[in-house]
């Protein structure tokens, strides 16, 4: 049995122990706080969509306390580890929602592209709208001068369906359709961040769509408007017709407010495919990518595939998702 001044001196705190609780500290509040939907206000809301890259670099606290045989810390920081890492790691495999090829159903191809304030490529976006025979199109910074670059490249001919909201600053935003569009009376307090139309093909049942905008959170500011305006994100279904929310969310898969909107019933299109760590913005700069773009679905719609492309003029990929609704 120890003696009282041996065992002080195996409980005193070692350069060791505390260089490994130092680099392990980092990681498990990070883990907390994603595990957790801890994330407050500025800027812990925009360091959570960060994630990804902790999750990737979480073995390093475990191998660092190995090394220094802290096996104590390392447990811990594996213990950090094992929730980031698994919570990532089914982005990048098939989920249930994911259609099997020759899968019967009525395919639904959707598009969303930011135009970073008008100034992206109009031809571009008609290419891939053209190449890749897309339904709806949600577009987001959507300036009038932007909407005239669009017709001119003959926007119109492929998607006559309109609803839209031009505007000179980020704020403009549109849906355009094949089908016919019938705009919806904009939800309180979701204005400026959402427009709703209800997609009424002469070949199936109608469908409500929703173009999604909300500010970046980067202050302060825009974290107490980016919040709200997720939250009134409206449901998966409006009696029964089922929504498809498709556009810019300014949010990741690991931030709370998505993972709620989520739980309310939707499906998050690349996530089902096993695309769902492939960053859409930015495309220019030096920043590290995030997934911040998405398309979100009821059940049982599901989806086929999905792809992203580098659109000139624009710091966001156009995303496109081709979805498979029942007949």
């Amino acid at each position: 049995m120890r003696s009282a001044p041996e065992l002080r001196a195996a409980l005193r705190p070692t350069r060791a122990g505390a260089i490994a609780l130092l680099v392990a500290t980092p990681w498990i509040l990070w883990a907390a706080l994603r595990t957790l939907g801890l994330e407050r206000g500025h800027p812990l809301v925009a360091l959570v969509a960060f994630s990804p890259y902790a999750a990737a670099l979480s073995p390093l606290p475990v191998v660092v306390a190995l090394l220094l045989r802290r096996r104590l810390v390392a447990a811990v920081a594996a213990v950090a580890a094992v929730a980031l890492l698994a919570a990532m790691a089914p982005r990048a495999l098939p989920g249930p929602q994911r259609a099997e090829a020759g899968a019967g159903g009525r395919p639904l191809v959707v598009m969303s592209a930011n135009l970073l304030v008008g100034g992206a490529d109009a031809t571009a976006v008609v290419r891939l709208v053209r190449e890749h025979d897309v339904d709806v199109l949600s577009l987001q910074e959507l300036t009038p001068d932007a909407l005239r670059r669009l017709d001119a490249a003959g926007v119109g001919d492929l998607l006559p369906g309109r609803a839209v909201r031009s505007d000179p600053r980020w704020s403009g935003i549109g849906l355009l359709a094949r089908a016919p569009l019938r705009a919806v009376p904009p939800r309180r307090g979701g204005a400026a961040t959402q427009l709703e139309a209800v997609l009424a093909p002469r070949d199936g049942p109608a469908l409500r769509l929703v173009a999604v905008h909300p500010l970046p959170p980067v202050s302060r500011a825009n974290t107490r408007a980016w919040q709200p305006a997720l939250r009134r994100l409206p449901g998966p279904r409006a009696g029964g017709t089922p929504r498809v929310l498709i556009g810019d969310f300014n949010a990741t898969l690991d931030h709370r407010e998505m993972r709620r909107l989520l739980a309310r019933g939707y499906v998050d299109a690349a996530d089902a495919t096993g695309d769902g760590l492939r960053p859409t913005w930015p495309t220019t700069g030096r920043r590290l990518p995030l997934t911040i773009d998405h398309v979100l679905f009821p059940a049982p719609i599901r989806v086929r595939r999905v792809s992203l492309h580098t659109v000139r003029g624009s710091d966001h990929r156009a995303l496109i998702a081709e979805l498979v609704l029942p007949r």
